[in-house]
């Protein structure tokens, strides 16, 4: 016969058991490899559509030679995060991806948009890839100013939607006037540099092998 002491304390530990199992199962550090046929989209502004560079130079092309796997280039050079979430039911719909890689923000910061929208903007593209059951990374922007840094944003997105980020990238690139052809574009070792850094993350996620 089970005793009311026994009773007693698994009624005191079972909200903590459901909250271990719920952050395991938010945690981006478990995730599900992509299959050898997985298309990635790439989504964003001009730095994923590879202005600066050729188009056969773009982060995207150069990614998915890195990774084996099938990426996609929807970027729009002069998007907004406004437009972006406009934009992208109709390529989840189109594309179907297994992953999407979210690159948005910086055409905000330039027209001095508000912070507290672009960060809406992208939670809600975020929860919209999620919805239909892709994967999302989430790439950090930098604003541009005296000194480079990437918007901490990110990170708080990065933490409450549990999505990998990769949030220091464009920040060195674009610090380093050898990596860039203007002020807030790469050139084609920056992009190089850029796609790498993005295989890197998707290795340790564990969404292509090493």
């Amino acid at each position: 016969m089970v005793s009311f002491q026994f009773l007693r304390r698994l009624l005191l530990i079972f909200p903590a058991i459901l909250f271990l199992l719920s952050t395991a199962c938010n945690d981006p550090t478990t995730t599900t490899p992509l299959p050898p046929d997985a298309v990635i989209v790439a989504f964003g502004d001009s730095i994923t559509y590879g202005t600066g560079a050729s188009r056969e130079q773009s982060y995207p092309q150069l990614l998915e030679e890195l990774v084996g796997r099938e990426v996609i280039n929807a970027g729009i050079p002069g998007e907004t995060t406004a437009e972006g979430l406009a934009r992208l039911p109709g390529v989840l719909e189109s594309e179907r991806p297994d992953l999407l890689i979210l690159c948005l923000g910086g055409n905000d910061f330039l027209r001095k948009l508000d912070d507290g929208e672009v960060e809406k903007n992208l939670a809600a593209m975020v929860r919209l890839a999620r919805d239909r059951g892709t994967e999302v990374v989430l790439l950090g922007v930098p604003r541009v100013g005296f000194a480079l840094k990437t918007h901490p944003l990110y990170a708080r997105i990065a933490k409450e939607h549990h999505v990998p980020l990769q949030g220091k990238a464009l920040q060195q690139i674009l610090s380093d006037r050898s990596l860039r052809s203007d002020y807030i574009h790469p050139n084609a070792d920056g992009y190089r540099q850029l796609a790498e850094s993005v295989a890197e993350l998707l290795k340790k996620m564990g969404y292509v092998a090493r």
